[in-house]
C-alpha cells in the first residue's frame, strides 16, 4: 500500500476567487517595488566593491575563527572562504578574505590591511598575505548591469520558447508569472536587508527555471485537456489540469524544500543568502504557477481549435466533411 500525500482525484476549485489572487499579487508587487525604491538592496562586495586578500599559513584554515577575529573590527561585510587545490602541499592552507569598500573608497587603506593581518595572526601566528586586490565601484556597477541583463535575457528566452511551444497567451501568462516571482524575491531581500550578491543572482536564475518547469507541466496538461474536452469551459479545464498535476507539483516542491532547509540550517553563512532565496523561490514559484500563470491564461483566453488539422485529415480518410 503506497502512502499518498495528495489523493489521486482532487477537485479543488482554484479559480473561485482568481481575481482576488491576482489582486493580492498586484498589491504584493507594489509593496516590493516600494521597498526597493525606499530601502534599496543590501549589496554585497560583488556589487559594492572592496578588497580581496589571499592568505596562506601552515595551520589549517578555521573560517569561524577568522570570522570572529575580524568581526570586532567593524569592517562591514566580510566574506571568508577556504581555497582548495590538489596542487597545494600539506603546509599550504589558503583562504580568501573579502572586505567591502570602506566609506566608498576604492580599496581599504594599508592601515586597515595591517589591522586585519594582526587580527588574523592572533588565530594563526604564521599567516601571510600572499596578494591584495581591490575591486572598485566602476567594476561593481558593471556587474549590476550584467546581472540585470542575465535575468532579462533568461526571461526573454522563456517568452520565445513558450510562444513557439504553445500560444502567445501561454507565453504571456508564464513570463508575467516569472516577473512576479523575481520582483517579489527582490522585494523580500530589500525589506529584510539580506545581503544581495552574485550568488543571489544565481538563485534568481534558478528560481526562473524552477517556476518555469512547474508552469510548463501545468500548461502541457492544459493543452492536452483543451483538445480532449472541446466543449468544457476554459475555467473547468484549467481546474482539472491543475488538480491532475497537483500531486506532482506538491511532491516536487516538498522534496526540494527538504534539501534546502537542510542546507539553510547546516550550510553556513556563505550560502545562506542563496538558500534563502531558493526557499522563497520554491514557495512563490509554486504559487505563481497555480494562481498567477493559470489565472492570467484564463483572463487572456485561448483558442480551442488545435485539433482541427487532425480532424480534417481523419475526415478526408473517411470521405466526410468537418
Amino acid at each position: 500500500m503506497r502512502l499518498r500525500v495528495i489523493p489521486d482525484n482532487t477537485s479543488f476549485d482554484f479559480f473561485k476567487h482568481w481575481k482576488l489572487w491576482l489582486g493580492i499579487s498586484g498589491v504584493m508587487l507594489v509593496l516590493a517595488l516600494a521597498s526597493f525604491g525606499i530601502r534599496g538592496l543590501n549589496y554585497g562586495i560583488d556589487f559594492r566593491g572592496g578588497t580581496t586578500i589571499r592568505t596562506q599559513s601552515t595551520e589549517a584554515v578555521d573560517v569561524g575563527a577568522y570570522r570572529d577575529a575580524l568581526g570586532a573590527l567593524g569592517l562591514g561585510d566580510v566574506v571568508i572562504s577556504e581555497v582548495f587545490d590538489p596542487s597545494f602541499g600539506p603546509d599550504q592552507n589558503v583562504a580568501m578574505v573579502r572586505i567591502q569598500a570602506q566609506n566608498d573608497v576604492e580599496s581599504v587603506t594599508p592601515e586597515t590591511i595591517a589591522t586585519v593581518e594582526a587580527a588574523l595572526q592572533s588565530v594563526s601566528p604564521d599567516i601571510k598575505f600572499v596578494s591584495v586586490e581591490s575591486v572598485g565601484p566602476k567594476v561593481s556597477g558593471e556587474l549590476i548591469w550584467t546581472a540585470v541583463e542575465a535575468v532579462a535575457l533568461a526571461i526573454g528566452a522563456v517568452l520565445i520558447y513558450i510562444w513557439l511551444r504553445f500560444e502567445w497567451q501561454f507565453a504571456a501568462g508564464a513570463v508575467l508569472a516569472l516577473v512576479h516571482d523575481v520582483i517579489l524575491t527582490i522585494g523580500v531581500f530589500s525589506e529584510l536587508q539580506i545581503k544581495f550578491d552574485l550568488t543571489t543572482i544565481a538563485a534568481l536564475l534558478t528560481i526562473v527555471g524552477y517556476s518555469l518547469n512547474d508552469t510548463v507541466v501545468v500548461f502541457d496538461r492544459v493543452r492536452e485537456n483543451l483538445i480532449k474536452y472541446k466543449k468544457t469551459e476554459l475555467k473547468d479545464v484549467l481546474n482539472l489540469s491543475i488538480n491532475e498535476t497537483l500531486s506532482r507539483t506538491f511532491m516536487t516542491s516538498f522534496t526540494t524544500l527538504l534539501a534546502l532547509f537542510a542546507l539553510f540550517a547546516l550550510g553556513g553563512d556563505v550560502i545562506r543568502g542563496f538558500v534563502f532565496a531558493m526557499i522563497w523561490g520554491v514557495f512563490v514559484g509554486t504559487y505563481s504557477s497555480v494562481f498567477i500563470a493559470s489565472a492570467l491564461l484564463l483572463w487572456f483566453g485561448v483558442k480551442r481549435d488545435w485539433s482541427k488539422p487532425e480532424a480534417e485529415v481523419e475526415a478526408k480518410k473517411s470521405g466526410t466533411s468537418v
